[in-house]
């Protein structure tokens, strides 16, 4: 009997002292937030991820970004953690600015050539005090050039140059990628013709200067050029210059007129024209109000992969409610086009003497659905952006069919077409070039496709040094190509 009493009383205390675990553990949770307490949850501050511009939480009302990539982003910027100086990344790792280190060459590659004149041994304006303007109209849409350089300039005077996403540093050594500042486009557009006496233009003879520059620094005989950023948006910029500087990074606005060993989507960077119409600020207008249903203004007749646009010129001139016609930046070209994308539905981008044109960008800012019919296009950001959400892309074999555009067009429904017209709005401020630079704007986009590169650079320098050790004579003179599986 005392051994059953014992074995019993052992029993009940193994009871109490569960239950009495048991109640602390409940009382203990439900004193404080955590997740067992769902509704506290909300009261938080939540992390939200984005995939394909898609939130994984249902809180959204705070979050101001759609750059489709698959980042976190706390919802409060001010949630953002800094410790050290570094900015914490949502799975807790450190994250630094790109470090570019950007060559002090004579101002005659860049600011010179919008005519600013240097005070004594000055390379750079200071732009605190005043900003050399780039000219306007078709100069501006490949601008690209300027707004980098002035970004990185800014960076020298951030009071936390941390939450950038590129800085200039002074020692090479420290720097992630090497920065041209040479305003190429620029210099096509304005220094091309040949003056006499000379017999060269001074657009070829910057080219010239500026590759024998290069190629005398030890930063680019280190990296073989691999690390280097080269700035060549307008299609016919650098054309002297680009086969010697294939190595580099080059920042294009298409490929249309390299050869694939020279540029490449793998190597390369596809950056956005810089829109020459208004944006359409407080756009209240809808799928009813807009009366247009297909617009396109420009030039009609073009070389190289530009057929389709005289083709369609022929099928939609004589449409219901569409809008085809020559046009330029002359007789108030700008405003026209304005308000016609302003007022369509659609806006057709047909591949002209190269694949790309601002008339995409145009379309973006308008809010105008993009029809994009180039079969060759590169579009920028299309790591992080899916362009599929607000463009509708149509084959140059199939648009010039009779009847298929028109027929694809009007199969859109109204549904379909505000749901596009909402994501322009969104996806708008990506293709913004402005200074100072804004988070998530092109400046800083650009930036982000071009650290995207870093790892893969640095792999291949690295690969190159293998043997170097080995190599002991200097080839002069030698005109070197890249072979088609150099990258």
């Amino acid at each position: 009997m005392a051994e059953k009493r014992g074995s019993s009383i052992t029993r009940i205390s193994f009871l109490c002292l569960f239950l009495t675990t048991t109640v602390m553990f409940v009382l203990t949770s439900t004193s404080r937030p955590g997740v067992f307490d769902r509704k506290s949850v909300h009261a938080e501050k939540l992390l939200t991820v984005f995939n394909n511009g898609d939130s994984q939480t249902t809180n959204q009302s705070n979050v101001e970004s759609s750059n489709g990539s698959n980042r976190a982003i706390l919802v409060d910027d001010e949630r953002k953690s800094v410790e050290g100086g570094f900015q914490l990344s949502c799975n807790g790792n450190l994250k630094e600015p790109l470090k570019i280190y950007m060559y002090d060459l004579d101002p005659e590659f860049h600011f010179g050539l919008l005519g600013w004149k240097p005070q004594g041994n000055e390379i750079w304006p200071d732009i605190r005090t005043r900003i050399p303007p780039y000219p306007g109209a078709l100069n501006s849409q490949h601008s690209i050039e300027y707004w980098l350089t002035l970004d990185l300039l800014a960076s020298e005077f951030s009071e936390n140059p941390n939450t950038r996403q590129a800085i200039r540093v002074k020692n090479s050594s420290e720097a992630d990628l090497i920065f041209v500042p040479f305003f190429s486009s620029l210099s096509y557009n304005r220094h091309s013709k040949v003056i006499p006496p000379s017999k060269k233009s001074k657009n070829v003879e910057l080219q010239s200067k500026l590759v024998q520059f290069l190629r005398n620094q030890k930063e680019w005989k280190v990296s073989g050029g691999r690390n280097h950023v080269v700035l060549a948006h307008h299609p016919n910029s650098m054309l002297t210059a680009r086969m010697q500087l294939w190595p580099a990074i080059f920042v294009l606005s298409d490929f249309g007129r390299y050869p694939t060993n020279v540029a490449n989507v793998e190597k390369d960077v596809i950056a956005p024209y810089k829109h020459i119409i208004k944006s359409y600020v407080n756009d209240s207008s809808d799928f009813d109000s807009r009366k247009t249903l297909l617009f396109f203004q420009g030039a009609i007749y073009r070389k190289d992969g530009g057929f389709a646009r005289q083709e369609l010129f022929y099928l939609l001139k004589d449409e219901k409610d569409v809008h085809f016609s020559f046009g330029s930046v002359q007789n108030n070209g700008i405003r026209k086009a304005s308000h016609g994308m302003h007022s369509s539905k659609f806006c057709l981008n047909i591949a002209g003497d190269t694949p790309s044109s601002n008339r995409l960008f145009d379309a973006i800012a308008s809010h105008c659905v993009p029809v994009i019919i180039s079969d060759e296009i590169e579009l920028p950001y299309e790591d992080v952006l899916n362009y599929s959400e607000f463009c509708i892309f149509v084959r140059a074999s199939d648009a010039i069919k009779k009847g298929y555009l028109m027929n694809r067009i009007r199969s859109i429904t109204k549904e379909e077409w505000t749901r596009m017209w909402e994501k322009l709005k969104q996806v708008e401020p990506l293709f913004e070039f402005q200074y100072p630079s804004k988070e998530g704007d092109a400046v800083q986009m650009i930036w982000q496709s071009l650290a995207h590169k870093v790892p893969g650079v640095k792999m291949k320098i690295n690969k190159s040094r293998r043997f170097s050790r080995f190599v002991t004579r200097k080839r002069r003179g030698l005109r070197i190509i890249p072979p088609k599986d150099f990258w």
